[in-house]
């Protein structure tokens, strides 16, 4: 019965998951926003970082790249209206960032691709 134990503990050990890459990127096909829905996916970035994004929209949405200092939300990215864009965004503060869509009244459905850059360090 011990060993049966054993077995059972170390099989269940097996399923547990590695904790997420922070430099892998975020990315979403087709992915569905709800009539004035949000969605956001976040990042650490380092000073010296960049991130490379793109996103593609069936509606027009809102799009931002944003951090919070404190009780301020600081939006150095934003697009109103966009049904997608891209480029490389060179990270100067070091932060939590959030890439966040907001979808009309429509709702929408984006498909996007955003991958942090490292710095050499």
């Amino acid at each position: 019965m011990r060993a049966l134990i054993v077995a059972l503990v170390i099989a269940a050990g097996g399923c547990a998951s590695a904790p997420p890459n922070p430099d892998a990127p975020h990315t979403a096909e087709a992915f569905g926003i709800a009539p004035y829905g949000i969605h956001e996916t976040c990042f650490r970035l380092a000073a010296g970082d960049r991130l490379d994004w793109r996103f593609e929209s069936n509606a027009a949405v809102e799009f931002n790249l944003h951090y919070h200092d404190g009780p301020i939300v600081v939006m150095p990215l934003t697009f109103i209206a966009s049904t997608g864009a891209s480029g490389i965004f060179p990270v100067t503060v070091a932060q939590d960032y959030c890439a966040m869509w907001e979808a009309g009244a429509a709702g929408a459905v984006v498909s996007y691709h955003i991958r942090p850059l490292r710095a050499e360090r």
